[in-house]
């Protein structure tokens, strides 16, 4: 592929993806969103983070396998448990953190 039709596809696909994004911003206030469709798109947020999350803790370093002996998981755990009950961003960051940090220091 050419220097010009590689620079002519980026341009392409970048004035594709700024048309898709643009039409959601304009089309919002013209359009009546169902209530309905309103309250399932507020979980979008937390169900594209835990789309990322969960196998990031689940298969660490790309791995392919489900390995029990994983220090992250118990720590993701108790790291949910803690976001659960608190509601804290930071203290959840820092229990989950820090709970890793002692899994992987002892060995569990």
């Amino acid at each position: 592929m050419s220097d010009l039709a590689l620079w002519g596809l980026f341009l392409a696909v970048g004035l594709g993806t700024f048309a898709m994004r643009l039409s959601f911003v304009e089309l919002y206030g013209r359009l009546r969103i169902p209530a309905l469709l309103s309250r399932a798109l507020l979980y979008v947020p937390a169900s594209v983070l835990a789309a990322l999350v969960l196998p990031a803790v689940v298969y660490p370093n790309g791995q392919g396998e489900f390995v029990l002996s994983n220090p992250q998981i118990p720590a993701a755990i108790l790291a949910a448990w803690v976001a659960w009950q608190t509601r804290n961003t930071v203290l959840t960051l820092a229990v989950g953190m820090g709970a890793l940090w002692l899994f992987r220091f002892f060995g569990l």
